[in-house]
């Protein structure tokens, strides 16, 4: 595994990943924020919860690269549309798995079923994350499809 490239290539993925998303948020097409929202799983200060749910991120887009290159290594393809269908699944997963099981673990999003209590006042992301609108779950698959054809394309 050459971690030199997945380090510096999931490191420009996440940023990519990153800036799609939160640039598709003054565009209208989503309402979700994904630095805001984890940041805010740490801390309840909205003015450094941005910062530190962008660096959580950034540790998360690193540690999935090195999902990535187990997977490229595993299947011995290091292409850019092997890294586009593992960018797929990806995003699929955080859609339809990862986001409804982290408004479950998250302090400050409010339950489903029960809505905003004094503490858990983020609305929660819902199916397929459409409470954040609709073009969240296609500007959240375009982006995880970007983030894997960029490590697919560069890593060697």
């Amino acid at each position: 595994m050459n971690i030199d490239n997945l380090l510096l290539w999931g490191f420009a993925a996440t940023l990519i990943l990153t800036t799609l998303m939160a640039g598709s948020k003054p565009l209208g097409f989503t309402r979700m924020d994904i630095p805001f929202l984890l940041g805010t799983m740490f801390t309840a200060n909205r003015n450094k919860a941005p910062w530190i749910g962008f660096v959580s991120h950034l540790v998360m887009g690193w540690i999935f690269a090195f999902i990535y290159g187990a997977a490229f290594e595993s299947a011995g393809l290091h292409t850019w549309w092997f890294g586009l269908a593992i960018g797929l699944v990806h995003g699929a997963f955080v859609l339809a798995v990862g986001l409804p099981v982290f408004s479950f673990l998250h302090p400050r999003i409010a339950s489903p079923a029960q809505g905003p209590t004094p503490t858990r006042q983020l609305e929660p992301p819902g199916f397929l994350a459409l409470n954040y609108g609709k073009g969240t779950p296609l500007v959240t698959l375009l982006a995880h499809l970007i983030y894997g054809s960029v490590l697919g394309i560069f890593y060697n």
